[in-house]
């Protein structure tokens, strides 16, 4: 073989001693070659270190083997870990991913992305779609391609072709609810994320559908956000709460609890014998925290293979995937009949 060019499927043929026509059925996959021919060419593309031309595949099957993702431009935690899920699936099934992050959330800079998308010939699009308005860009177009978006939206039976997967935001959120009543406390807050994202808003539905049930009321406070700095807003305006009986405080994720747990901190109040407080997300060093972070475990590796099922033809349009609750010691039961800083407070 020449050296001035890289090896081609001819030379892997002629070093096995098969025909051309072998070797692409050992390359796709395909279960008529004898097992002893499959191992003679899986050595000579290894001999040769050989690497197949995507471009003369796609001219040939007219599929590029490329998954584009169009997401949002944030590293939030919940996001990012999506999107690598997604791509070590993709990745798993034989795909490229070309990854797009939009510039701003409106719904024109999302059409810019996937018009780009669809230039590069991809065999299908995952949008991770947080919000309200890219959400609504997805319902109205129609692309020649499967369109799989991940949003946690509760409205999707008559959307169109695209298929919804995602991770049960609001069953999180009741589960951490859940939790909190079970161990006694009556009166639970909310910290809510970020007002128009969909992660935000059932999440708080999930901890208000908990709280009705029981007989209580919600009583919900707006980081507007997802940040350690505005969970600490949120949990000193949660302060005069905790005084007046508030026992408990659920959060929309681990870092406005991080922040919440220092406001209540620097006020005299200790979680968990104060006031118990849940995290979501169980990001890295949660369970390392003082004390360690009750919180809401996300499955983002089974989200990743659901995906991957749902682009490759999957009947359902909607899936969604169970999270877990991690229960750690920042939540205990209710310790005092009084509310802390009252005069009778013990």
């Amino acid at each position: 073989m020449p050296r001035s060019r890289p090896p081609s499927m001819n030379d892997v043929a002629a070093v096995a001693g098969v025909s051309h026509q072998t070797v692409s059925r050992v390359l796709n996959g395909h279960a008529y070659v004898r097992g002893e021919t499959r191992e003679r060419v899986l050595a000579a593309i290894e001999t040769l270190g050989y690497r197949r031309n995507q471009a003369a595949r796609a001219l040939v099957t007219a599929r590029t083997g490329v998954l584009g993702v169009m997401t949002a431009g944030t590293t939030q935690f919940g996001i990012a870990s999506a999107v690598l899920a997604i791509e070590r699936a993709a990745r798993a099934a034989g795909y490229f991913v070309s990854l797009a992050s939009l510039a701003s959330p409106g719904a024109g800079a999302a059409a810019d992305v996937l018009d780009r998308l669809m230039d590069q010939g991809v065999d299908g699009v995952v949008v991770i779609a947080p919000t309200r308005e890219v959400a609504r860009l997805i319902d109205g177009i129609d692309l020649p391609v499967p369109v799989v978006v991940v949003a946690a939206r509760d409205d999707v039976t008559d959307r169109g072709a695209a298929r919804y997967v995602s991770i049960d935001q609001r069953a999180g959120a009741a589960a951490a609810t859940r939790h909190l009543l079970a161990l006694g406390h009556e009166r639970v807050a909310h910290v809510q994320g970020e007002d128009d994202w969909f992660d935000a808003i059932e999440r708080a539905r999930g901890y208000a559908d908990m709280m009705r049930a029981s007989g209580g009321g919600p009583l919900i406070v707006r980081a507007g956000g997802w940040s350690a700095r505005q969970g600490h807003a949120a949990g000193a305006r949660l302060v005069e709460e905790v005084r007046r009986g508030v026992t408990a405080v659920f959060c929309a994720n681990d870092y406005l609890a991080i922040g919440a747990v220092h406001a209540l901190a620097e006020s005299g109040l200790r979680v968990p014998d104060d006031v118990s407080v849940v995290g979501f997300d169980d990001i890295d060093g949660s369970a390392h925290l003082l004390p360690p972070l009750t919180t809401v475990r996300q499955p983002f590796a089974r989200l990743g293979d659901e995906v991957l099922r749902a682009i490759e033809g999957a009947e359902a349009p909607l899936v969604t995937v169970a999270p877990e609750l991690v229960v750690r010691a920042s939540t205990a039961q209710p310790r005092r009949n009084t509310p802390p800083g009252s005069p009778d407070a013990v």
